[in-house]
């Protein structure tokens, strides 16, 4: 048993600039060679996962390195997206449009491409996850880190971002997903690292998919969601998977977030073992609570985020402790890992926290969860 709070963080971590230059490149059509390319990708994978290790960060991974966003990368990996694009209501910002043309004006948000379903889905880049696996392995060696997992987008967050064109049904299009998808996690899965699954459509689908359906309807959507998440799953080791919950990693008033309360017994239902959570942004910092009502599952942990992600505050190390023990005193010390709220590096190009500054919240993470641990063991 490991007698401390291990720490961790979402996915995504801060591109190095000239690595941005090149992707974005590639994303708006410019000639870009596919070797150098991936050279970059894998130094900075080896950047990255040093730099997360100094820091103290117990369960690294590549930052995302290679991936546009953690969503809209399945259109490079899969066939079957070439439609038209797709455009998104956030219900909490028809309020206040002036702060809605902010965040749709984001350099890496007004740059992503979903393209819509419009053929048969299938598997186009099989050899991409493999790389992935191969680029952070040898980071981890360099490193000596002894912790990793990969993130992959869930087949709810690609149906969110990319609009059906093709299939006909909701059901339909999500059980084509999850198939096309099913051999990336696999790859991770055999790698020998932990697989995190990105489901914001479980809570951020809620104000922008689904903005107009009754609460009631989108907890049937979410069923679905993860109903068809686990079939993508089956066979796969709990103890291997994680699932990460979001609201959206963006600067928005979040006034209609759904709360936690309304959906976690689905998200209960899911097969990963380890459910990171946002719980340090000033929307849901408060929903700790909920757990003193609330059973944690056996065989279930909390990945609560002890950091926020779009804040270049720094967390101070007691308030990150306070934060862990919150979690702890309720679902058990065994059940928590101090996590962050969402990525660092959501798109590329995107960069609300300066990189110098995440690399200290990370520091500050690990020394609170240091804190923390005294108190426990």
């Amino acid at each position: 048993m490991v007698e401390k709070f291990l720490t961790t963080h979402t996915g995504s971590l801060p591109r190095p600039a000239d690595l941005i230059r090149m992707m974005f490149a590639r994303e708006e059509g410019v000639p870009v060679d596919a070797g150098a390319l991936e050279q970059r990708i894998a130094a900075a994978v080896d950047e990255i996962v040093r730099k997360q290790v100094e820091a103290g960060v117990d369960v690294v991974n590549d930052g995302e390195m290679s991936k546009p966003s953690y969503a809209t990368y399945v259109k490079d990996r899969l066939a079957g997206f070439g439609g038209a694009g797709n455009t998104f209501r956030y219900a909490d910002l028809d309020d206040f449009p002036t702060l809605a043309q902010k965040v749709f004006g984001d350099p890496g948000r007004s740059r992503r491409k979903t393209p819509g379903c419009d053929a048969a889905i299938s598997a186009r880049d099989p050899r991409a996850a493999e790389l992935d696996a191969e680029h952070l392995r040898a980071a981890m060696q360099a490193s000596g880190a002894a912790r990793g997992f990969l993130t992959a987008a869930s087949p709810g967050v690609i149906a969110l971002f990319f609009r059906d064109h093709f299939y006909g049904s909701r059901e339909k299009y999500l059980a084509a997903i999850a198939d096309a998808m099913r051999p990336e996690y696999e790859t991770i899965i055999a790698a020998g690292l932990v697989l995190q699954i990105d489901c914001p459509d479980l809570a951020m689908g809620r104000h922008i998919q689904f903005a107009d359906a009754s609460l009631e309807e989108f907890r049937r959507q979410v069923a679905l969601n993860v109903e068809v998440l686990n079939h993508a799953l089956r066979g796969l080791p709990p103890e291997q998977l994680r699932m990460h919950l979001c609201w959206g990693n963006y600067e928005g008033p979040h006034h209609c977030d759904v709360p936690l309360a309304d959906i976690i017994d689905i998200v209960f239902k899911a097969r990963p073992s380890m459910i990171s959570l946002e719980a340090a942004n000033p929307r849901h910092a408060h929903e700790w609570k909920l757990f003193e009502t609330v059973k944690l599952p056996d065989g279930k942990k909390l990945i609560p985020g002890v950091l926020e992600s779009k804040s270049n505050f720094i967390e101070h190390p007691e308030l990150v402790a306070q934060r862990i023990a919150n979690y702890a005193r309720l679902v058990g010390r065994d059940n928590v890992i101090a996590g962050t709220d969402c990525g660092y590096g959501t798109w590329v190009g995107q960069a609300a926290v300066d990189p110098d500054v995440v690399f200290a919240k990370l520091a500050a993470m690990a020394e609170g969860a240091r804190i923390a641990s005294r108190e426990f063991w």
